[in-house]
């Protein structure tokens, strides 16, 4: 198995991979000429504030009595300034935001696994283009713009990392320090003559990174009075820095104002997936050479939102977020940067017709020179026979564009220019998206053939070990030598193809990786000749109305990604299982326990999703509950009075409780602490991570016999459970182990229900007493359900506890007992965590299934691959990268879902016999030791 198993990860590990490359890769080329607007800029100086994580509705909108929550900037859009909203693009995460506000263009969606602070790809960005830079915020997005300048002319100034404190008593106070800041930094100027003449130069950026309004979303949810109260704060902030900077300019005009942020936030304080509340964002711009408020009598918007904000007669201007890094560029006359796509928003200008027009030549040109370099990268790399050039923009094409542009601005024609070049950069964009997925069609298809190769390869593997279903066919020596030949010949071709088209090495893996899958398909053609025979002397309608039940089974499964309702409608169906197969006639009461805990748990999916308000009652019930039933279970296990009950057996026992009781003792503690905003105690923080690392090593020092090892495993995972709790989650890992107890029981009456084998005592079943080989049977079709059963639980185990099926399906209060600092990857993990333990209570309850059922755990670990592999097979075929936000988000978020759930099976299998059968023996006192 091991090897299998193995083998099984790395090629879903590819398969994981694959989509990434496949629709996600780095859109970046390099090696552009800088192009530059000819004629003076209207501003010297250019002022720009990202307030991060500000929801555009959380801005604009009038508080309850009709009043503007930032009234100094509600002044400016409705008399000096223009506005919009900024729609921005998945993945909404801090670095991508400001990768398109300052370089204008979007990142790939693997940006965000490479880290928040580095550069892990070369970018040219308005910042590098300016004369100086000077920024102040947060340590984890300003190092990220000075690395990639060149030369040294972009300065920084950053808080520690450590203040970025969710449990802190205000994080407004991070903004107050950049203003604070920027204050002392223009009052030092003046006897520093350097500095001074710095300042006074043209083409001069002054950046201020605002990260309080984003933490407190997180730690108090943005319709918080926290999250309200900074906004106020941060509008006070920029009225006084706006009147410094024109005081020390001595009102020259000549610097503009841009507030933006880089993305929004949900209503339950996270953000990274598509979402409205997270991909709108305000723009407001004021100041030299920006369009003054433009009444108009109606616009036309899909939402309702300017009837809300009580903006109906003020122009709305609404860009994508790349477009503001050309707005900036324009506005101080400094080259567009290199990558960027954005299209300068002209409506935002007030200049003179020429300026614009020339401005929008620009821009074309610089999109355009993209253009070009990506296609001769494209077409060095591809055979001169296979390659097809984007049509509309050959090179006759482009002069063409130029003749007429540079024609109707000599003509003085500006506006039919600018409409021209619209065209162009439509054009151009269009043909860098196609050479950018010009591979697609033919990768795709590469890992859909591996993909339905390996699930047909897995089903014969089932049919040929584990069934009576095939006669062993004595395998023909010359088939086999020519079946290898021509499959490896077909490898040689492939390969020497891609080298002759110099392709990255990951194809090399898309490509290949059919090849030996399919040989190890052909190489069992006689099975698949024997399975034939043998099934068409089967019933005809028996076969065919089995294979729909799967179908339908796994379609509800797909269906359930979308609806999690479909998964209250499947257990609703397995709690009348043992009425449709007569199984309740033999065990009237396990039967009906079966059937309540079906529904009970059929209530969790339907309850409501991540963004609730901490409930930390139920928690507490939980806690109490758990304990409850721990005294029930330890005093029906005493009663049954075996010799071997140990005294230390039962101390682990209380050791555990005693566990579960302090860890919800610290939820209480920690929620309370951090409500009168004093932080997390270190004390709480202590016993949290003592709680995670010694409750596993509590659980494998209790008994390997079957019901005490399981509810061990209940107690020590629910102690953990409990301190990444906020509400009603907590409940769910007691209902689930409740059906999970039961369900092995079930288990035992269908197999003697089958006539399949007898009944061992599950009561002296211990899991360490592996089975004799000689005892395993042969599958049975009823096997398919129970692997059916084994998926539908992991797939209500995420779902049940009120994830959903995206990225962002993270409530950051979950992490508090641990730790309030913002740090990515330690919050990830112990996110990973509270969605892996459900599922490590499920895989041990099916291990039990397979061993009291006398199965190798290899044969149905393999029906459970093939029914997630066809799962996956659907959601690779439903990923896009058009369409709404919303839509690419989540068709990303469902294949990298089911994938990881697929490559978490085989870890949890192997993970699950580690809990149920090792045992950490402890030195005993007495001499006799129990078994």
């Amino acid at each position: 198995i091991p090897v299998f198993i193995l083998v099984g990860l790395l090629v879903h590990c590819v398969f994981l991979v694959s989509i990434f490359d496949i629709y996600f890769s780095s859109p970046l080329v390099h090696g552009m000429t800088p192009q530059q607007t000819p004629l003076p800029p209207p501003a010297k100086r250019l002022v720009l504030f990202v307030a991060d994580g500000l929801r555009a509705d959380s801005l604009y909108e009038l508080d309850s009595n009709g009043t503007a929550r930032a009234p100094y900037l509600r002044s400016i859009l409705e008399n000096n300034g223009s506005w919009g909203i900024s729609h921005t693009r998945v993945p909404t995460e801090s670095r991508p935001g400001h990768v398109a506000l300052i370089a204008g263009f979007y990142e790939d969606v693997s940006a965000v696994a490479k880290g928040w602070k580095e550069n892990p790809v070369e970018f040219d960005s308005v910042f590098n283009e300016s004369k100086y830079t000077w920024s102040w915020g947060s340590p984890d997005i300003l190092p990220m713009f000075a690395k990639g300048a060149t030369g040294d002319h972009v300065y920084t100034f950053c808080y520690a990392a450590e203040s970025e404190d969710f449990g802190a008593e205000d994080a407004a106070k991070l903004d107050i320090w950049v203003f604070d800041h920027v204050k002392s930094f223009f009052n030092s100027s003046r006897s520093n003559q350097t500095l001074f003449s710095a300042l006074n130069e043209e083409k001069v950026v002054l950046f201020l990174h605002l990260l309080g309004i984003d933490t407190n979303g997180h730690a108090h949810r943005p319709n918080s009075r926290e999250y309200q109260e900074n906004i106020k704060q941060v509008d006070e902030g920029v009225k006084e820095i706006a009147s410094l900077i024109d005081n020390f300019y001595g009102n020259d005009g000549k610097t503009a104002f841009i507030l933006t942020s880089d993305h929004g936030m949900t209503d339950w304080g996270s953000h990274g997936a598509g979402h409205p509340s997270e991909t709108l964002t305000p723009l407001i711009v004021w100041g030299a050479g920006v369009n003054y408020p433009q009444k108009v009598t109606s616009q036309v918007f899909e939402d309702n939102f300017l009837k809300e904000w009580k903006l109906e007669n003020l122009k709305r201007l609404d860009v994508n977020q790349a477009d503001i890094a050309p707005l900036m560029a324009s506005l101080i006359g400094v080259p567009f940067p290199l990558n960027s796509v954005g299209t300068l928003p002209l409506e935002y200008l007030n200049t003179s017709a020429l300026f614009k027009a020339e401005s929008m030549f620009t821009n074309a040109v610089q999109i355009l020179e993209q253009f070009k370099v990506k296609m001769s990268q494209k077409q060095e790399t591809t055979l001169s026979v296979l390659f097809t050039p984007f049509k509309p923009l050959s090179a006759s094409e482009q002069i063409n564009f130029f003749k007429k542009i540079r024609l109707y601005i000599e003509q003085q024609k500006y506006d039919e220019a600018v409409s021209l070049c619209k065209t162009l950069i439509n054009l151009a964009l269009d043909g860098l998206s196609y050479y950018h997925t010009y591979d697609r069609l033919f990768l795709g298809l590469s890992i859909a053939v591996s993909f339905v190769g390996w699930t047909t390869y897995v089903i014969l593997v089932i049919i040929k070990a584990h069934t009576n279903l095939t006669k062993t066919v004595p395998a023909n020596k010359k088939k086999s030598t020519v079946l290898f030949y021509g499959f490896a010949s077909a490898g040689m071709i492939i390969t020497f193809f891609l080298l002759i088209q110099t392709c990255p090495w990951t194809y090399y893996i898309y490509c290949l990786l059919p090849v030996p899958v399919w040989y190890a398909v052909v190489k069992e053609i006689p099975v698949i000749q024997d399975l034939a025979t043998n099934v068409l002397s089967l019933h005809i309608g028996q076969s065919v109305g089995f294979l729909l039940v799967c179908i339908l089974g796994i379609e509800i499964l797909v269906f359930s990604f979308f609806y999690r309702s479909a998964l209250t409608v499947g257990l609703l169906v397995f709690a009348g299982w043992p009425v449709m197969t007569q199984l309740w006639i033999q065990a009237k009461t396990k039967a009906l326990i079966w059937t309540l805990l079906c529904v009970l748990l059929a209530i969790f999916p339907l309850m409501p999703v991540v963004g609730r308000e901490p409930n930390i009652p139920l928690v507490i019930a939980a806690g109490l509950l758990t304990i409850l039933i721990s005294f029930f279970s330890l005093a029906s296990l005493c009663k049954s009075g075996k010799k071997y009950r140990d005294n230390e057996d039962l101390k682990v026992y209380f050791y555990q409780m005693f566990s579960v009781a302090l860890s919800t003792y610290v939820v209480v503690s920690t929620h309370n602490s951090l409500k009168i905003k004093q932080g997390l105690p270190v004390m709480n923080q202590i016993i949290s991570w003592m709680t995670l690392v010694f409750s596993p090593v509590l659980l494998l020092l209790s008994p390997t016999f079957l019901f005490e090892r399981l509810f061990s495993i209940l107690l020590s995972l629910m102690s953990t459970y409990l301190l990444l709790s906020t509400g009603y989650e907590a409940l769910f890992p007691l209902a689930l182990f409740g059906l999970m107890f039961v369900w092995i029981n079930m288990e035992q009456e269908a197999l003697q229900h089958y006539g399949l084998s007898l009944k061992p005592k599950l009561a002296v079943f211990n899991f360490t007493s592996t089975m004799d080989i000689t005892q395993f049977r042969q599958l049975h079709l009823d096997d398919v359900r129970r692997s059916f059963f084994f998926v539908f639980f992991i797939v209500t185990a995420f779902f049940g506890t009120g994830n959903i099926a995206s990225i962002n399906s993270f409530d950051p209060a979950s992490v508090y007992c641990f730790l309030t600092v913002f740090s990515p990857f330690m919050m990830g993990g112990l996110l990973l965590l509270k969605v892996a333990i459900p599922f490590v209570l499920v895989s041990c309850a099916f291990e039990a299934v397979q061993v009291t059922t006398q199965l190798s755990s290899k044969s149905l670990f393999l029906i459970v691959l093939v029914i997630s592999d066809i799962m996956a097979l659907h959601f690779f075929f439903l990923v896009k990268d058009y369409g709404s936000w919303l839509d690419i988000g989540t068709s990303i978020s469902h294949y990298v879902l089911v994938m990881s759930l697929t490559i978490f099976m085989m870890v949890m299998n192997g993970l699950a016999q580690l809990l149920t059968t090792q045992r950490l023996g402890l030195p005993r006192r007495n001499k006799h030791h129990s078994m």
